[in-house]
């Protein structure tokens, strides 16, 4: 039985003049992996809409990358701008440093604008409709996302003593926990949270009215964000005595709910 789990001895590889990140290259694989299943669910509901998944992703990707980084650097700004901050090293996203909030507003909003001009030249259901079939596959690209984590070492939980406890080195444990040598892999939670909500949307799905599955993408991931996030060690700040991501999972996720309740309500009175 495994005593912990061991930290990566690395984070990129050399190949030649090229250099190639774990991270960066986690996030590549996520996203491929949900343009695929994203693309073959939205077609279930949309069988003529070919290659429109890969159209919207285009613009989708890089705005939700940009928006995830400007989250991350506004909410960690002494990082950045700090004593002894970089300014410049906001730009090195390989090294981690992806606010998933501001990635899916940024990226959902680009989505949508870009979904309405392709309505003019086919005929598209409601936008709704292709959040739904993407709310899985964005879930387990944000799993696999989660291991670009544990390659660079980053984001572990407080100590813990157990077979699933992650191994830190020395150099990478935070001030006043060096005398501790394993950490919750809160990376590899998340990445379980994920996956587990995404085969649950999966499975119950056509149970559910057309947005609802996206609404529950949020309300599930902010409950799990939140538990997650209380237990994490790394700097962050603090608004009411709360870290800022605990807070503003708490009030996406009574957003997705309040939501997932209107769209009950609208659909029983369409129904009536």
């Amino acid at each position: 039985m495994f005593r912990s789990i061991p930290s990566p001895p690395t984070s990129a590889i050399e190949i030649g003049p090229l250099t190639i990140h774990f991270y960066a290259l986690c996030i590549m694989l996520g996203i491929a992996l949900a343009i695929w299943l994203g693309d073959r669910r939205f077609r279930v509901v949309a069988p003529h809409a070919k290659s429109v998944v890969s159209e919207i992703a285009i613009a989708a990707v890089p705005f939700g990358i940009i928006g995830g980084r400007i989250y991350h650097v506004i909410t960690s700004p002494d990082a950045y701008f700090g004593d002894g901050g970089h300014p410049l090293d906001a730009f090195k996203i390989w090294q981690g440093g992806l606010g998933i909030w501001g990635a899916i507003s940024l990226g959902t909003l680009v989505a949508w604008l870009r979904y309405r001009s392709l309505t003019v030249r086919m005929e598209l259901p409601a936008f709704s409709y292709f959040m739904d079939a993407l709310a899985p596959a964005i879930l387990l690209a944000q799993a696999i996302g989660r291991f670009g984590n544990w390659f660079n070492i980053e984001l572990f939980g407080g100590p813990l003593t157990a077979p699933w406890a992650l191994s830190i080195p020395m150099s990478q444990r935070p001030v006043g926990y060096t005398q501790f040598e394993t950490f919750h892999p809160t990376f590899l939670y998340e990445a379980i949270w994920s996956t587990a909500l995404a085969i649950v949307l999966m499975r119950i799905g056509k149970r559910l009215h057309a947005g609802q599955v996206f609404t529950i993408y949020i309300a599930g991931y902010c409950l799990g964000r939140v538990a997650i996030e209380s237990i994490r060690i790394d700097e962050a700040h603090h608004i009411f005595g709360l870290r800022i991501n605990v807070l503003v999972g708490i009030v996406v996720g009574i957003g997705a709910i309040i939501s997932f309740l209107r769209q009950n309500k609208v659909r029983g009175e369409n129904l009536r």
